[in-house]
């Protein structure tokens, strides 16, 4: 969160602020969102409109230079940046502030059709029977200091920290987040097994770990016509009612099981109401070196599914890709910098991450490949003028080469 400069924090120069042309072909995407938040505006007061404030958040993440909320304030002053982005002059606090008016829900508009443009980055030939769009489902905390926070926001641990929860869906084959939803961190209605029920579609192929093996989850997934790969508890209750047979591609995958169950115990009402598979895997026994208990792994991996038919090696490939979500999750915390929140308020933290999600499409769209730390800091390096645009170009060619030669 954004707090006060220090003294020797350098102010931004406008040869700090370069390659502004690549947001041309943003700003008639961004400007139906100009009106939003000036409803009730009939004095016409407003100076900084939406779309002029994901301009400044997108320049956030593309810019080194640019570090906090007052960074981007003394950027709003350079010519060349209110002339490139049509940003006015503002100020700290209206920055602060005029998140309040604004709706992220809007934004998700925006990323749909920014998806549409995105075309698949490559699929692993063992995945090509797999119909539905492979979705990696799993969520991350963003922690921040109560104080610089909505008041109605409780700490949520002892530790005296505001937690808030990003359930994220991820398609593997675009590699880029489909959504994300924002809640405060906690149970109930935010729990991540409930929001994940609310935001199912159709036509997908669902991947998670054992956080969201929920027989309810399950049976709602199914019900959508979608399908799920998610590993359940090591102590998880099963009947057995059909053992088949290993393949050699199996073995070699250290698939020790493959089989139709009856998943849980008690009434039915409380049981998948369809045919469930269990494919075990070997693996590492181990505990979780974490604070606070959490499982670890016996030595075996459980995996449910609904898929009957896939081949349990492909089975176990695709629980393997659930860990792209994590590196993702890294790029976008570490790299993009949301580790850092720019408002206290969740619809400044939503904005944040749905113009982090438009970044992230931006790399891809931009270069033809999955954001990386190396391309993005080819960007940044271009952005502040360090990098020429010919030696951005050469960089996105030797990607390409590169996955040519794989």
């Amino acid at each position: 969160m954004d707090g006060k400069s220090s003294n020797t924090t350098p102010k931004i120069r406008e040869k700090d602020v370069r390659g502004l042309k690549y947001f041309d072909q943003l700003a008639p995407l961004l400007e139906r969102l100009h009106p939003v938040g000036c409803e009730r505006d009939f004095a016409g007061n407003r100076v900084l409109h939406y779309d002029q404030y994901c301009m400044l958040i997108l320049l956030y993440f593309f810019n080194p230079v640019v570090k906090s909320l007052r960074g981007l304030q003394q950027a709003s002053e350079l010519k060349n940046v209110q002339k490139k982005l049509g940003c006015p002059r503002t100020s700290l606090g209206s920055l602060s502030e005029s998140v309040s008016v604004f709706n992220p829900e809007c934004l998700k508009k925006i990323i749909a059709e920014l998806g549409e443009q995105l075309v698949p980055l490559g699929r692993d030939p063992r995945l090509k029977d797999i119909r539905d769009t492979i979705t990696l489902v799993d969520s991350t905390l963003l922690t921040i200091l109560p104080h610089l926070t909505e008041a109605w926001v409780k700490p949520s641990n002892t530790s005296g920290l505001v937690k808030w929860r990003l359930h994220t869906h991820f398609e593997l084959d675009r590699h880029v987040p489909r959504r994300i939803d924002v809640t405060p961190d906690g149970g109930g209605e935010h729990d991540e097994r409930a929001v994940m029920q609310r935001t199912l579609e159709s036509d997908r192929l669902y991947v998670m770990d054992r956080g969201y093996a929920k027989f309810a989850l399950f049976n709602a997934i199914a019900a959508k016509s979608s399908s799920y790969v998610c590993r359940i508890r090591d102590n998880s209750v099963y009947k057995v009612l059909e053992d088949r047979p290993l393949s050699p591609e199996a073995l070699a995958e250290r698939v020790t099981g493959d089989k139709f169950i009856a998943l849980g115990a008690g009434s039915a009402k409380k049981k998948p109401d369809h045919t469930v598979r269990l494919i075990t895997i070997a693996a590492k026994p181990h505990q979780k070196r974490t604070v606070a208990p959490s499982p670890g792994c016996d030595g075996t991996i459980r995996i449910a599914t609904n898929l009957l038919d896939v081949p349990a090696e492909v089975i176990a490939l695709l629980y393997h890709y659930r860990w792209t979500i994590e590196i993702f999750f890294r790029f976008f915390k570490q790299i993009l910098g949301c580790r850092h929140l720019l408002s206290g308020s969740q619809n400044g933290i939503e904005i944040q991450t749905y113009c982090a999600i438009i970044a992230c499409m931006l790399i891809t769209l931009w270069t033809g490949k999955k954001p990386t730390l190396r391309t993005h800091e080819m960007i940044c390096w271009y952005f502040i003028g360090i990098a020429s645009l010919d030696e951005l170009l050469a960089h996105i060619e030797k990607l390409k080469k590169a996955d040519a030669r794989v």
